[in-house]
């Protein structure tokens, strides 16, 4: 039987804290994806779907992007993470207009994202006029004109934004940016703004394109797997069933991470007799406990060991043929680690110096190396060093371009990589905006438009007045939470294409629609017959997905239908798009992306093969590196940053919990760090909370400091967070995102990505006298 939403949002005095778990997944996986589905969607329900997800007649898992295996497939392909996803879109609850004419938005604004996320699924689109107090129900046709009038009235197409996350099928992103771009602006941020930005800057400037370079099967043949910054045990943990393998097979595995995650020390398979009942598999053979933002430091470490090796062993470390031919700055980058400074190397990483040659010295004898990393990298102002210095060490040794080797950048959204190839990137190259020229013609504009942080700013600032967001939860997604309020209430119009209520619909602008959508799971049944959608993987694999369910409701729309009605209301019947063919037919819309995206003709014959196809990458797929200035790879000289913080003063991470997946909330336990029933908390190391004068468990306020603020804001507050022992890096700290959004600076960026530095955050923990309203 489906249970019923929850009637009361949680509070911190409900906190429950254990021990960190020493391992991952098990026979507690099994039971809580279980015990979420039938919550959710009921027994049979659950059997159906669950069997569905990530089968190449199924649907392509809503949750993270790891990639599914070529060839055979397990009956149960699928993680508790993705089981909980299935489980809050394939859900049984509703949000009605009876739901909406009960709840005002000031009531539903007072309530956490987790119980809005509860609520179900929406049945119907919503408006809120100008001063009304509910949502009502409006028509689609209504809906559309509402938003093209707003359009067609701005004095510019630049003063609108166009959201986009991650869980987006290629068809709609591509008529999306299409609709965009036909309508005058490359106003398109992204989720990837926030996230893999940084990774796609830095691996576009050395290796010429800003994907990763390796597939499934080189993880399980590599002799070594670096994982950087990363949580796979929560954020994509069907990657531990693959280092599983690669272990089994002799490949050593290095973690580095400020906090020790359970998934990294040891994994308890649960469809093999050894994860159920047995000690499961050890994983991480060296733990590096690094400081936050010190991961630079530590492989410029690496690349100075390496190079003095070869000094003193000419030939037998540095892969000098792949060097001389395929690279160039190699003497700059020599140059600049020859003569590292090992007392700021132990500052900016805590690691001791021996630990760094240990791992250094595994780099420098396994013959196929592989870099994985997640946000732990990209979110710091140095992260495109960062991972530039990443690129240095697998250029030294030859590791990109070669089975079981190269860069390995893990997108954690399930199509968000799949987005930014079709084209929603607010500065797409100009051969894309000639094709898409060619085929519908058009005029698109060639002036870049705004990121996401360029966006809050031209919200807060005046010059943007209609925003509109294609999934997501804008919201609690973006930095410095009242300034991003603060910019959408100053918008003539909001709309949000979604699925669920989340804190985005009660933060709006003078007018706002919530426009329903049809998920993943859901069968997708237009003019020309049932549709499938296709997606990209984290590892550039584009497949086909088909939902199996009856949708939500039989007002709802798919993505691919809102996006051209939005058009035809926009443009009118006559447009050089043939929108509604788009609609009744997606093959039409694969025919136009095979003409238009590189590395996608005979886009509908390749993506109807079992396993979909591979997309093409010259650095992997041949050792070209045609994307460069001078057609090789480069290497890069970057000077070392050392994140300081003044005394007293912790430097805070923002991560997710192990029952949320990036906003959406769905349950109150992190399992593997031991935190239960509760959100509002910051693990900071015992040493830590002793020489601050705090106690475990203290009510704390969290205060960020920045006194370069240039808009004179140098402190941000968050209040009510409890206090709990973690062990942490010395002088670091961990809280969950969005909750500690409202700390990030919006102007606090990545250089050169634009990045909100999400993973280095200076803060003071004050202690709380009494809770206050957060």
């Amino acid at each position: 039987m489906v249970s019923k939403p929850p009637e009361r949002d949680v509070t911190e005095s409900d906190l429950d804290v254990s021990p960190p778990k020493q391992w991952a997944a098990g026979i507690p996986g099994v039971l809580v994806s279980l015990q979420r589905g039938v919550e959710q969607m009921g027994a049979v329900r659950t059997a159906k779907t669950l069997r569905l997800l990530n089968q190449r007649e199924g649907f392509d898992c809503p949750g993270c992007a790891w990639p599914e295996a070529q060839g055979h497939r397990k009956l149960a392909e699928f993680c508790e993470n993705g089981a909980k996803a299935v489980a809050e879109e394939a859900t049984l609850r509703r949000v009605g207009p009876e739901f909406f004419a009960e709840h005002s938005v000031a009531s539903l604004a007072s309530r956490t994202d987790y119980w809005l996320g509860q609520q179900g699924r929406i049945t119907e689109p919503v408006v809120l006029r100008p001063g009304a107090t509910h949502y009502e129900p409006v028509s689609w046709s209504a809906a559309f004109e509402l938003i093209a009038a707003h359009l067609r009235g701005l004095s510019t197409p630049d003063e609108a934004v166009f959201y986009t996350s991650g869980r987006t099928s290629n068809e709609a992103a591509f008529l999306y940016q299409l609709l965009v771009r036909s309508y005058g602006t490359n106003n398109l941020p992204d989720c990837s703004n926030m996230c893999h930005e940084s990774s796609g800057a830095a691996l576009a400037e050395t290796t010429g394109i800003g994907k990763g370079s390796v597939s499934l099967a080189d993880i399980t043949d590599a002799d070594l797997v670096v994982v950087v910054g990363q949580n796979p045990g929560t954020n994509h943990p069907r990657m531990l069933s693959a280092l599983e393998v690669a272990k089994r097979g002799g490949t050593r595995i290095v973690a580095v991470n400020p906090l020790p995650e359970a998934g990294l020390l040891r994994f308890k398979n649960p469809q093999n007799a050894r994860g159920l009942v047995g000690k499961g598999t050890e994983l991480a053979d060296e733990f590096c406990q690094i400081r936050l933002g010190g991961d630079q430091a530590l492989f410029q470490a690496i690349g100075h060991l390496l190079l003095r090796w070869e000094a003193e062993q000419p030939g037998t470390v540095v892969d000098r043929s792949f060097v001389e031919s395929r690279t160039e700055g190699f003497e700059e980058y020599a140059a600049s680690v020859r003569s590292v400074d090992w007392a700021e190397i132990g500052v900016a990483t805590g690691l001791p110096q021996e630990q760094i040659e240990r791992v250094a010295r595994m780099v420098a004898t396994s013959e196929r190396v592989i870099f994985c990393w997640a946000m732990g990298l990209t979110q710091h102002r140095h992260s495109v060093p960062t991972i530039r210095e990443i690129a240095n060490v697998a250029l030294l040794r030859g590791m990109i371009g070669k089975p079981g080797a190269g860069l390995c950048p893990v997108r954690g959204h399930s199509n968000v990589q799949g987005d930014r190839t079709m084209g929603i990137w607010e500065k797409m190259p100009e051969k894309f905006l000639a094709a898409l020229d060619t085929e519908f013609g058009i005029s698109s504009p060639r002036s870049h438009g705004h990121d996401t942080v360029n966006a809050i700013r031209a919200m807060r600032d005046g010059s943007a007045k209609v925003f509109m967001a294609v999934g997501g939860n804008f919201v609690s997604a973006a930095p410095d939470t009242s300034v991003t309020e603060s910019a959408l209430r100053s918008c003539a119009l909001t709309v949000h294409v979604s699925t669920k209520l989340n804190r985005s619909h009660v933060v709006h602008g003078e007018t706002a629609l919530i426009l329903p959508t049809r998920g993943r799971t859901e069968r997708d049944l237009q003019a020309s017959g049932e549709q499938f959608v296709t997606v990209e993987d984290s590892m550039s694999v584009v497949h086909r997905s088909r939902g199996r369910l009856a949708p939500a409701s039989e007002k709802l729309l798919s993505e691919v239908g809102i996006v051209c009605g939005l058009a035809l209301a926009l443009f009118g019947p006559d447009h050089s798009v043939p929108w509604a063919k788009f609609a009744d037919d997606y093959d039409q819309i694969r025919d136009s992306i095979s003409r238009v995206v590189p590395g996608c003709s005979d886009y509908n014959a390749k993506v109807r093969q079992p396993d979909g196809f591979v997309l093409p990458h010259a650095p992997r797929d041949s050792r070209e590196f045609t994307g460069t200035r001078h057609d090789k790879a480069v290497f890069t000289a970057n000077p070392l940053t050392v994140l300081r913080v003044p005394p007293g003063r912790l430097l805070l991470q923002t991560l997710r919990s192990h029952d949320q997946y990036n906003t959406t909330i769905y349950g109150l336990d992190d399992r593997y760090r031991g935190i239960k029933d509760a959100r509002r908390v910051v693990l900071v190391n015992p040493d830590d909370i002793t020489a601050l004068g705090l106690a475990d468990g203290q009510l704390v306020t969290l205060v960020s400091e920045w006194p370069d603020d240039p808009t004179g804001t140098p402190e941000r507050h968050a209040h009510n967070f409890r206090v709990v022992a973690y062990p942490t890096a010395h002088g670091c700290a961990a809280a969950y995102f969005p909750e500690a959004n409202s700390l990030i600076p919006l102007d606090s960026t990545a250089e050169t990505s634009n990045t909100p530095t999400s993973k280095s955050i200076v803060v003071r923990l004050d202690p709380a006298p009494a809770e206050v309203t957060a």
